[in-house]
């Protein structure tokens, strides 16, 4: 008994209310003064007696509290069910014109005034609904791809990465566009003790540009260009450039589908592929999937490392810093993309057929 007693005073999964009802017990057996043991621990006399006689009719079990059932439910498991199933249906549809979405209030409100004669506070809808998981007031964004093969092609990108073909380059293109050159009105004050850093809101905008790049997947370095424009002699400008850049090798190219990535009426694509041996493979990303392609990953570094707080007086500013951070980041810091995911393999069959 002594030894269930120390067990139950040591279980780090016990209550702690249990360990010192346990030890109270054990003390007893040692010295069996209530008053000592009630003063040792520094609880009340009676508390003492109560868990001894408790031991002593009922042993180890009567150490532990009775199970209690509690204030019966107030709130029906109907209510709970209509509560939630208005929190899943549009405000409108209850008489509340122009929103959207349910708050607490309005929710209760409504409900209350669909049923008279159930009482039910703001906070019982709020428990209801946390217990059902259910928020019906946070609304996430969601862009959802209508592309029929969008498993199968995001499958085929990332077997691309994950398994190059042997002697080829792979290689993701696309256009960083509408690079502006803001000049603050005001400098930016950097972060100091006990602040943080500031800029102006108000800028002046001295012109755009636009950043085409390639991104090897296999080594991370960006071959890159900046220009004025984005049309499709600007891209093909910058292809030829690329060509000339990976000379006599094999090259896959993953781009998205924007209307100069596609031949066009005078087949572009075709014939500058004829002309480099048709040595070039185009990989065309699903519908709003953009995540796929590496290269927006290195824009997304561009925006944080150059764009986000710099200010520009003007475009060739803007061009120069940009170009230096891609030269830096081909001398430095390149790395390729840790790339895991593997996309959905038992779609690849369907693009292969």
């Amino acid at each position: 008994m002594m030894k269930r007693l120390r067990r139950l005073e040591r279980t780090k999964r016990g209550e702690a209310d249990v360990a010192l009802r346990a030890r109270m017990i054990r003390m007893l057996a040692h010295d069996p003064s209530v008053s000592a043991v009630a003063d040792r621990l520094g609880v009340d006399r009676k508390t003492v007696r109560f868990w001894r006689d408790r031991f002593l009719a009922r042993g180890l079990k009567g150490l532990r509290d009775r199970h209690r059932p509690g204030r019966p439910r107030r709130i029906s498991d109907v209510t709970r069910c209509e509560l939630v199933a208005m929190a899943c249906s549009r405000p409108k549809l209850y008489g509340i014109p122009f929103r959207k979405v349910w708050t607490f209030d309005t929710l209760h409100a409504a409900y209350r005034a669909e049923h008279p004669d159930v009482e039910i506070s703001r906070t019982s809808v709020i428990r209801i609904l946390g217990d059902a998981d259910l928020r019906p007031h946070r609304v996430q964004g969601w862009m959802h791809s209508q592309d029929p093969e969008f498993r199968a092609k995001v499958t085929h990108i990332c077997g691309l990465y994950l398994a190059p073909p042997q002697r080829a380059v792979v290689l993701c293109v696309d256009e960083k566009t509408g690079m502006q050159a803001l000049s603050r009105k005001n400098p930016t004050k950097w972060a100091g003790l006990g602040r943080a850093g500031r800029y102006e809101y108000e800028y002046k905008r001295n012109g755009t540009c636009t950043l085409f790049a390639a991104f090897n997947t296999r080594t991370g370095h960006v071959f890159s260009e900046v220009s004025k424009t984005r049309k499709a002699e600007d891209l093909l400008r910058f292809m030829e450039k690329l060509a000339k850049h990976y000379p006599k090798v094999v090259i896959h190219i993953i781009w998205d589908n924007l209307n100069i990535h596609y031949d066009g009426p005078d087949k572009r694509w075709t014939e500058f592929n004829e002309r480099h041996g048709n040595r070039f493979h185009f990989h065309y990303t699903p519908l709003h999937a953009s995540w796929v392609n590496q290269v927006e990953l290195f824009f997304a570094r561009v925006q944080r490392r150059v764009l986000r707080y710099s200010s520009f007086d003007s475009v060739e500013e803007l061009e120069t810093e940009v170009i230096g951070y891609i030269d830096h980041w081909n001398r430095r810091e390149r790395k390729p993309y840790d790339w895991t995911f593997r996309g959905y393999p038992l779609e690849e069959a369907k693009l292969a057929a």
